[in-house]
C-alpha cells in the first residue's frame, strides 16, 4: 500500500510541475490564476499523501492552511477583476475621486 501512495504522490507532483511551467509560460491573468489553483490543489494532495505515508498528522494541518490560502487567493483575484472591469461612472465613489 505505501508503494501505491508513493506512486500517486509522484504523479501529483509531476502534475504540479506541469502547472508551474504553465504559470511561467502563459501571459493571461486568468490562465495564470487557474494554474496557481492547480498548483495549490496538487500541493494539498501531495501533502496529504506525504502525511499518510510518513504517519505525521501535523502535515494535514499544513495542507489545510494551504487550501485556505488558495481559496483566499481565488477570491482576491475575482474581487480585483470585478473592480477593474467596473466603469468609473457607475460607481459614485470613483466618480467623486476622479473629480478631486
Amino acid at each position: 500500500m505505501p508503494d501505491l501512495l508513493v506512486i500517486a504522490a509522484a504523479v501529483v507532483l509531476a502534475t504540479v510541475a506541469g502547472g508551474l511551467l504553465r504559470v511561467l509560460r502563459d501571459r493571461g491573468d486568468a490562465e495564470r490564476m487557474m494554474a496557481a489553483q492547480l498548483l495549490s490543489t496538487g500541493g494539498v494532495a501531495a501533502l496529504l499523501l506525504a502525511g499518510v505515508i510518513a504517519g505525521m498528522p501535523a502535515v494535514f494541518d499544513v495542507a489545510l492552511v494551504l487550501a485556505l490560502l488558495a481559496a483566499f487567493a481565488a477570491i482576491a483575484f475575482v474581487k480585483k477583476g470585478s473592480a477593474d472591469e467596473m466603469p468609473a461612472a457607475s460607481t459614485g465613489e470613483r466618480a467623486r475621486d476622479e473629480e478631486r
